[in-house]
């Protein structure tokens, strides 16, 4: 595994990238709700980082080896969608729905990779109450990130959170290591045991990106090549930060003017 430390000057780069990437999820968040289409917020997403931020949305055409080029600018995953959800216009939002969207942008050759999930109205209990724990799950991943840590540590405080609250941890998917490429070592997993895994050094930059569901971690691929859905159609809930390893703890890179406050949870965890 080669994981790049990243220069002071690759550093505020990914402080510009990753503070664009939350400014999409900001300026998008007034147009989801019920009636609008994923192919309609996908083309709104489209035309902000390209006209107004002057980015390149990072998705569109990424072809990843055995993958077909993704045929979108963003990932909208919508209730039982776990990840990679490729937007349609006849995938309309109703309201009760849960949706995750994903961006991940390129600016001056860097990227900037965060989602965020919504809610269509008013929902059920358990959905908001899944959507709340993986975004509790996702701090606590982030609050054990510092010097001398381990990955385990990140993936061992997600997993005992999730299945604390009675939901499971999807395997196959994990976070990553991203700066000039869109995935780079390290694998980041939502899973593991404390303590394992490589150390953790100031200069590191990767994505936590939990994806949690409400019954059985079992997935499965859609025809599309792309979309991942539970196995069971038990909703499923995803929260993504990038973060910096510092030299005395840990950075968000993806945090805006419109980002959700920190959970009470990780008060006592981070400064």
């Amino acid at each position: 595994m080669s994981v790049t430390i990243k220069t002071p000057d690759e550093i505020e780069k990914m402080r510009i990238a990753g503070r664009l990437g939350s400014e999409v999820l900001d300026y998008i968040t007034p147009f989801v709700k019920a009636g609008v289409s994923t192919a309609e917020i996908d083309k709104l997403c489209h035309d902000y980082m390209v006209d107004v931020q002057g980015c390149i949305p990072a998705p569109l055409n990424y072809a990843p080896p055995g993958y077909v080029p993704y045929p979108k600018s963003i990932c909208t995953s919508v209730n039982h969608q776990v990840c990679h959800g490729v937007p349609n216009e006849k995938v309309i939002l109703k309201k009760g729905d849960i949706v995750n969207l994903d961006i991940t942008v390129i600016k001056n050759a860097y990227h900037g990779d965060t989602s965020r999930m919504f809610i269509v109205g008013e929902t059920s209990i358990r959905a908001r109450r899944l959507c709340e724990i993986t975004y509790e799950c996702m701090w606590l991943g982030i609050a054990q990130v510092k010097p001398g840590a381990h990955l385990g540590d990140i993936g061992h405080a997600i997993q005992k959170h999730a299945e604390a609250n009675g939901f499971s941890v999807v395997r196959e998917f994990c976070g990553h290591g991203i700066g000039a490429k869109f995935h780079e070592d390290p694998q980041v997993l939502h899973y593991g045991k404390a303590g394992t895994g490589i150390e953790l050094k100031p200069g590191m930059i990767f994505t936590i990106e939990p994806m949690i569901n409400a019954g059985k971690p079992a997935i499965s691929e859609l025809p599309d090549g792309w979309t991942i859905v539970t196995r069971d159609r038990s909703l499923s809930a995803q929260w993504e930060h990038m973060v910096l390893v510092t030299d005395t703890g840990v950075e968000v890179l993806t945090l805006s003017a419109g980002s959700p406050a920190r959970p009470d949870i990780v008060a006592h965890l981070l400064p």
